[in-house]
């Protein structure tokens, strides 16, 4: 199962090192899909952000696509919990899922309202580039876990 993280925003080459380094280690591959809104800041762009990972999700594979929806109201997990979950939509036969990271004011409701999964990591706030890439390192840890490789007791 192919692991995709869609997120708001839009940064250079050069700065997608960290969370890149993950994504080139997952064992069925991993992927970063990216949109930006132009709208200023207010519902309208919020909505707009979440509609456009919706697209970004519909595009990746509808029907045999799981989509979890990064927010601090989520349910917050281990690291072996994302394990489980990602072991139980693979056993389901999902052929991809994607973690949504929206814009600097979250998700609309209408992307909540789409999710398979409301997932935090804790309920503080992180920038962008430090989020991709602890959530990319928790899908790597994730897939570690599942294939009892000893990464996650390192």
């Amino acid at each position: 199962m192919q692991l995709i993280i869609a997120a708001i925003g839009r940064f250079r080459r050069a700065d997608a090192t960290p969370w890149q380094d993950y994504l080139t280690r997952l064992p069925h591959g991993g992927q970063l899909l990216e949109a930006e809104s132009k709208l200023p800041e207010g519902p309208a762009r919020t909505k707009e952000e979440s509609q456009k990972l919706l697209a970004l999700t519909e595009r990746a594979g509808a029907g045999q696509t799981r989509l979890a929806a990064l927010d601090p109201g989520g349910r917050d997990i281990s690291s072996e919990e994302l394990a489980q979950l990602i072991a139980s939509w693979r056993q389901d036969g999902v052929r991809q899922a994607v973690f949504a990271i929206g814009g600097a004011d979250g998700h609309h409701q209408i992307l909540l309202d789409a999710a398979d999964s409301k997932l935090a990591f804790g309920r503080a706030t992180w920038p962008h580039r430090l989020f991709r890439t602890m959530l990319a390192e928790q899908l790597y840890r994730a897939e570690m876990i599942l294939s009892g490789h000893p990464y996650h007791r390192s």
